[in-house]
């Protein structure tokens, strides 16, 4: 990321850091940074997180809560006053007392969690307990997929954006966008209903892109997609055209004018977000959803991989020491996380675990990544399922019980969001260069290699007292340990 920013960029993130780290001397803290796509489960991810560490959860891998040396730990007003707060309670109500998945992640948001512990070193537990301070930076993975844009010019992003939008998968959702993007003269008079319209086709193509039956990933600009308080901004209001002869917008065109305001939108929405927050994280957790991207197809399962190769080129990974650390910030950890392994009986998790791998190990090739220790796991925030087996015709199947989303339809049996199930769930493929044989073509039309139901959270089980236990994961406690549990130590 080192070539999409200025000396002046460089030096202002040189002095967040030392900013940061001289605060660090007092009171140790960690900024660990949690994105995916949509549907990926961030917002469930953190509160499970928060939620499990609070009340004493069952996290037997996670070193430092299986061995007691935890002596408690509590959320404390964070140390960014400008970022909105993570809303845990208010999802933690959704998730335990209303029993659906909270709102999705639609902006940044912070949380800081305080961990008060004991440390496992001898020397340590003479002299004093521990105490890290993480701060949970939760923001969209559409936005991350914006950095790129500050290496291209106007022109490039055209370009890119139509060849994307001509893919099989994409082209019928690209139609009206198209004709209207054919119709305009990019060297006529700059004309503000003309761009409006020619945005809003482009916004509606985005979001077509978005929905389940296709789950495609690569998006951006971001913002049109998650727009906040800039909705209707000039900043927002621009959209690819079509190629110009020598590549170069006549003065006062649409052109110039699409030109300019792609500008803006660099460098009063991208830039910021680079270099207050990306720019500052040490760890990192990237949330895949590639469930939801086999249920749509070959061409989701490719375009995933193309969003990750832009995702993991947008971190700046690394270790530092002591001298260099005062200025320079590098995430030394980035753990990539297939989500919603509760739609799987416990016998398809490694496959799933294989097919994300390929998939991350391919994607980080393509975007040079290199410096950085990372982590493929298969997990469940929150886990949703229980396990089960059933007779039929004599074989044994292995299931998964719980109470599908209403309006889910199983065998062309449409729940009504209370009755719970008995489902087998399929098999992934053993190997999954079968998925990414398929992928290759980019193709649209091809039947989903797997399918899968949403379900609703589950019911909290009690102890024998009547008191309500942590919310049931799976391998949450193996993402805690890569995460954390080194700085727990």
């Amino acid at each position: 990321m080192a070539s999409l920013t200025s000396m002046t960029d460089e030096a202002l993130i040189a002095f967040d850091t030392i900013s940061d780290r001289a605060t660090s001397l007092f009171s140790p803290s960690l900024r660990l940074g949690v994105t995916g796509l949509s549907r990926a489960g961030k917002t469930v991810f953190i509160s499970a997180l928060v939620h499990n560490l609070l009340h004493g959860g069952r996290l037997p891998l996670f070193e430092p809560a299986q061995s007691g040396r935890i002596a408690r730990a509590y959320l404390e007003p964070q140390p960014d006053d400008g970022v909105p707060r993570f809303q845990y309670e208010d999802h933690i109500a959704s998730l335990i007392d209303d029993r659906v998945w909270p709102q999705s992640t639609r902006s940044i948001s912070q949380l800081r969690l305080t961990i008060e512990y004991e440390t496992a070193s001898g020397w340590g537990r003479l002299f004093s307990g521990g105490r890290l301070s993480v701060d949970i930076v939760d923001y969209p993975g559409e936005w991350l997929l914006d950095l790129p844009l500050l290496g291209k010019s106007y022109f490039e992003f055209s370009r890119e954006a139509f060849e994307l939008s001509k893919l099989p998968v994409r082209s019928q959702l690209a139609a009206d966008w198209h004709k209207a993007a054919a119709a305009a003269d990019a060297n006529s008079e700059a004309d503000e209903m003309t761009a409006r319209q020619l945005a809003g086709q482009f916004t509606a193509y985005l979001q077509a892109c978005r929905h389940d039956e296709r789950a495609l990933s690569t998006l951006p600009p971001g913002r049109f997609l998650m727009p906040g308080d800039m909705e209707g901004s000039p900043a927002l209001t621009f959209a690819p055209l079509p190629e110009l002869a020598g590549g170069k917008a006549r003065a006062g065109s649409l052109a110039a004018m699409m030109e300019r305001r792609y500008e803006a939108y660099k460098t009063l929405v991208v830039k910021p977000f680079f270099r207050e927050h990306v720019a500052r994280l040490d760890r990192q957790i990237v949330l895949v959803d590639a469930m939801q991207a086999m249920n749509a197809g070959a061409g989701a399962i490719a375009d995933l991989e193309r969003a990750l190769t832009e995702i993991l080129a947008c971190f700046r990974p690394g270790s530092t020491n002591m001298l260099t650390g005062l200025v320079t910030r590098r995430i030394d950890r980035i753990l990539i996380a297939a989500t919603k392994a509760d739609h799987l009986h416990h016998e398809g998790h490694d496959r799933l675990q294989k097919i994300v791998r390929r998939l991350v190990d391919r994607a980080a090739r393509r975007a040079g990544v290199s410096g950085a220790s990372a982590e493929v796991l298969a997990m469940a925030a929150v886990r949703s399922t229980r396990e089960g087996t059933v007779k039929h015709d004599g074989e044994t199947l292995p299931v998964i019980i719980g109470t599908p989303l209403k309006g889910e339809t199983i065998d062309g049996e449409r729940y009504d969001g209370k009755t719970e199930t008995a489902i087998f769930p399929g098999d992934l493929p053993a190997r999954p260069e079968t998925l990414f044989k398929k992928a290759g073509n980019d193709g649209a039309g091809d039947e989903p290699m797997i399918r899968f139901v949403r379900f609703r959270p589950p019911v909290l089980e009690t102890n024998d007292t009547g008191l309500a236990l942590s919310l049931p994961h799976i391998r949450l406690d193996r993402a805690l340990q890569f995460l954390l549990g080194d700085r727990l130590s």
